[in-house]
């Protein structure tokens, strides 16, 4: 699957339809982002069950301000609706790979449970 440029319009739509989803915030000025967009989208390629997306920093000011993202590129991987991996800085294919099959690997219902048992404890 080639990548997919989300908006503030298009963000939680895609966040709640899809399984999981990868989201590389970049700028068109930034040089690392240009070198990483390539290994971004080799990577793509290789699962159709992922959703990649791409997040322009410059023309979603809202949404990069709302992720914190303070530098570029950042990828960011949601589960389930659950950010599972943030991190700033381009990584390689191998990298990219290894990140993606841990991200697979996680239960997320256990997942799920700690959260829940966050929010009850937070609530009380």
């Amino acid at each position: 699957m080639a990548t997919i440029d989300i908006t503030a319009q298009t963000f939680e739509e895609t966040i709640e339809n899809n399984d999981i989803v990868i989201i590389d915030f970049w700028a068109e000025w930034c040089g690392p982002c240009k070198s990483f967009a390539p290994i971004y989208e080799e990577v793509s390629e290789k699962h159709d069950d992922i959703v990649f997306g791409k997040v322009n920093t410059e023309s979603e000011q809202e949404l990069a301000a709302h992720f914190q993202i303070r530098s570029i590129p950042t990828l960011m991987i949601f589960r389930e609706q659950v950010v599972l991996f943030s991190q700033p800085g381009m990584l390689n294919a191998q990298q990219l790979e290894e990140v993606i099959g841990k991200v697979k690997e996680i239960d997320m219902a256990k997942v799920h449970e700690e959260i829940a048992a966050q929010e009850n404890s937070s609530s009380e």
